[in-house]
């Protein structure tokens, strides 16, 4: 199979072929490993490549397959995890200087559970400084561009999965998302992102535990593979509370197995916090919308007056990284990135009445959503208000430009949709939704009620089909 073929296989195609022995793993990681490190001096995607160890995952899993051993649903597929989550003896270093060397002991639970069902770990990806951001750069490393445009971002703070993904590094990728850091990049890249429902994936590393707004979900090439990665990574850890009784992902509503959408209820979300939406942005969405109101679906705008709390999201966000990271300024300040240090000055200048006020405004814009999705079944808007911010945008200083117009900081004037639903806890999925006039992606954000993680893949899948995206590659891909 020529390299282009193989290395813009789906993660589920890939498998079958291997299960098949019509593919072998050796050939197919090899295969990655070598576009992976010819696309590095250009993409900066990854932080370290294991390349010994993949490979030696990868004649283990060959010889697996000719015992006739049981296989995993993700047997011999390689796949990329972010620099923010544990792998036993390789390095995570949180796209920090202060932890260059840190060689975790353990790998995350997610981790253990892709390597168990066949997957085969060949690197780290990028990301900005202890994930603070919408964008993936930093002063220990450099700038990850957008595979589309190397002038703008791939996003953040899972910006190295999505330019991994969007050139063909691997099918399937481990991201992170505290405030839309999944699904940020993803729609930067023309690739697919999970934020699941809070506690359906464990985040083990969550400092509160049960103040936790940070999830681990799937990023891939196909819905169908970020469908498969959710199943695999699913479930219960000791470590998070939320895991232990979180909702199984194995439930469809019964409305949704076919093509046949009538009687959904779809509100389309067109404002949150933002002031304006690029044209293009918005009628892509509007493409997407009419596209499931064309299998029978009911769509209709949102019209509630409903508090998207950006400062109060702002409050318990930059106060969170005051505190957190205060314990390395005295060694580190002159190190880390400008920023983050930024958002720490900004973060202590609140008080401990604004930040349980805003712990109050959480729940509040959770009951908001639970009763916006009484009425509809789901809820879709775009993921951000335009497409990618130039890869030197600067997310301390700099206002966003939307056609033209100063909307705000990167909270209010980019990435509003996606937050609040970091806070609410609800499944939030972004798929691409097309391509704007200056050649770079758009994308959708479905979000459903808490638990229908599969509803709201099912109806990207149903997107996907209706409106494909798959047959683009970035230059050079």
């Amino acid at each position: 199979m020529p390299n282009d073929d193989l290395l813009f296989l789906t993660a589920r195609k890939a498998a079958a072929l291997i299960r098949r022995r019509a593919l072998s793993p050796v050939e197919y990681v090899d295969a990655v490993l070598a576009a992976a490190e010819s696309a590095q001096p250009r993409l900066n995607a990854f932080v370290t490549l294991v390349h010994e160890q993949a490979r030696a995952a990868a004649r283990a899993a060959e010889q697996a397959v000719m015992d006739g051993a049981t296989l995993g649903p993700l047997h011999g597929v390689p796949v990329s995890v972010k620099d923010q989550v544990d792998t036993a003896g390789i390095r995570t270093t949180h796209g920090s200087a202060i932890f260059a060397e840190n060689v975790p002991a353990r790998d995350d639970i997610t981790v253990t559970r892709l390597r168990e069902a066949g997957a085969i770990l060949i690197g780290k990806t990028r990301m900005p400084e202890f994930g603070h951001k919408g964008l993936t750069d930093g002063p220990s490393f450099g700038v990850t561009p957008n595979p589309w445009d190397l002038s703008r971002t791939s996003g953040g703070s899972s910006g190295g999965a999505a330019a991994a993904l969007a050139v063909g590094l691997g099918p399937i990728a481990l991201g992170t998302d505290g405030a839309g850091s999944i699904r940020i990049p993803a729609a930067c890249c023309g690739v697919v992102g999970l934020k699941p429902t809070l506690g359906v994936v464990p985040w083990e590393a969550a400092a509160d535990a049960f103040g936790n707004y940070t999830y681990a979900g799937p990023m891939a090439r196909s819905v169908t593979d970020a469908a498969v990665m959710l199943g695999v990574i699913a479930g219960p850890s000791p470590r998070d509370p939320w895991s232990l009784n979180a909702p199984p992902v194995t439930a469809l509503s019964a409305g949704l197995i076919g093509g046949d959408l009538s009687g959904l209820r779809i509100g389309f979300l067109e404002r949150t916090a933002n002031p304006r939406l690029d044209r293009d942005m918005e009628a892509n969405t509007r493409a997407s919308l009419d596209a499931l109101a064309a299998m029978g679906a009911e769509v209709e705008p949102v019209t509630e007056s409903v508090d998207w709390i950006e400062f109060p999201g702002r409050v318990m966000y930059q106060g969170n990284f005051a505190v957190a990271m205060a314990k390395h300024l005295p060694e580190w300040r002159d190190r880390m990135d400008p920023v983050l240090l930024a958002f720490m000055e900004r973060g202590e200048g609140f008080s401990l009445a604004q930040f349980r006020q805003a712990q109050y405004a959480r729940t509040g814009l959770f009951r908001a959503v639970q009763a916006l999705l009484e009425r509809y079944d789901v809820l879709v808007s775009p993921t951000l208000t335009r497409t990618a911010l130039p890869a030197d945008f600067d997310a301390a200083n700099d206002e966003v430009e939307v056609e033209g117009e100063k909307s705000g900081i990167t909270r209010q004037g980019w990435s509003a949709y996606v937050y609040p639903f970091n806070l609410t806890g609800h499944p939030a999925l972004t798929v691409p939704s097309g391509f704007a006039a200056d050649g770079l992606p758009t994308s959708v954000q479905i979000v459903g009620r808490w638990g229908a993680d599969l509803d709201v893949l099912r109806l990207g899948a149903l997107l996907e089909a209706a409106r494909p995206w798959n047959g683009r590659r970035p230059p050079g891909a």
